[in-house]
């Protein structure tokens, strides 16, 4: 501060050039930060946050508008992939210096249990969870969900009649549906991933039921909105895809409906967390509070997702969770168990 100030004040070209050497030989001097450290990257008076996440990037935008309005001393950086990408990445930070994001959002449950046992995720303070849904709650406080996101049946309504969709998982091993199935890719998607490993922990289901739809050779498409896409422009007539993603191609006008299975809808919340090696914690944190205030919320039903707070009214058209039949899991054991899963369900698809 003291040069820059003198700097302002200086009057010729002489001593500008004589403090901007100075200046410059001191920074070169100085000690660089310990490994795996980084400044806090404000600037006059606003702090810059990185966020790692797969929320599609048009609503991300949306989120991140209304944050920094209602923020305006924090400023957010987006980077968007999907899940497995988002993996890729950390690790590879993690290898190279250090995870260089604030705040990771993105699909499932699974993935921030990893981070967590790794010591990744700095623990959350300061938010309230009074009206969060239970399922929505990492109970050791370092992440929480920020959508209630089931995984259903898509279906063209244009190439097939309402009386004639499929109603169940069970019922896309019919051999009539062969090659006329689209789903997403496990390696790239965290909710096809963590689906696999639900649908194989479930005895009604299991690895017949996977081997079984395998044997009707579904596309595999890179992930969910492909999947939608897909089923909307009547290529692929059925879809195995998240359900707000039925929701926004139908607001289109988009000939897709969605059906929730009879047997049960694997579900992942998209949590949000903040890296324990962000400089920046406070701010980083406040963007996960607003994600899953009321505000935060009331705008994600608009966005068509069912949220996770009990205080906010489901998307218009949408069922309310109670008129769902959810496919609950063992958390841990998918997080065990969640990378043989996503093995098997490739082998079975090919």
């Amino acid at each position: 501060m003291t040069f820059s100030a003198n700097l302002a004040r200086s009057r010729t070209s002489l001593v500008s050039a004589v403090l901007a050497t100075s200046l410059a030989f001191l920074s070169s001097c100085a000690e660089p930060p310990a490994e795996g450290e980084r400044s806090p990257n404000m600037r006059n008076g606003v702090t810059t946050i990185t966020l790692y996440t797969s929320e599609p990037e048009a609503k991300a935008d949306i989120a991140i508008r209304e944050f920094e309005e209602l923020n305006p001393d924090i400023k957010v950086k987006m980077y968007r992939a999907g899940t497995g990408e988002l993996v890729a990445r950390v690790a590879s930070e993690k290898a190279t210096g250090g995870i260089e994001g604030d705040v990771l959002w993105c699909a499932d449950a699974p993935t921030f249990e990893v981070y967590k046992q790794e010591g990744d995720l700095a623990e959350l303070t300061n938010i309230d969870l009074t009206a969060i849904l239970p399922e929505a709650i990492d109970d050791d406080g370092y992440y929480v969900g920020t959508r209630m996101m089931p995984t259903i049946i898509a279906y063209n309504s244009n190439r097939i009649p309402e009386n004639e969709a499929p109603t169940s998982w069970g019922d896309l091993t019919d051999p009539k549906y062969k090659g006329e199935i689209v789903l997403g890719d496990p390696a790239v998607s965290g909710a096809t991933a963590f689906n696999a490993a639900v649908w194989l922990q479930t005895p009604e289901l299991g690895e017949d039921w996977v081997n079984k739809l395998g044997e009707n050779r579904p596309m595999i498409a890179q992930s969910a909105g492909p999947v939608a896409e897909e089923v909307a422009a009547g290529g692929h007539p059925i879809g195995i895809v998240t359900d707000y993603r039925v929701r926004d191609l139908a607001d289109e006008g988009s000939p897709i409906k969605a059906v929730y299975p009879a047997d049960g809808a694997p579900y992942i919340t998209q949590p949000a967390a903040v890296f324990a090696a962000s400089p920046s914690r406070e701010a980083a944190q406040r963007l996960v509070s607003y994600l899953v205030s009321r505000q935060g919320q009331t705008t994600a039903a608009e966005l068509n997702y069912l949220p996770v707070r009990t205080d906010v009214d489901s998307p218009p058209g949408a069922p309310t969770l109670e008129d769902i039949a959810l496919l609950e899991a063992d958390l841990t054991n998918i997080t065990q168990e969640k990378t043989d899963a996503v093995a098997f369900f490739q082998r079975a698809m090919r």
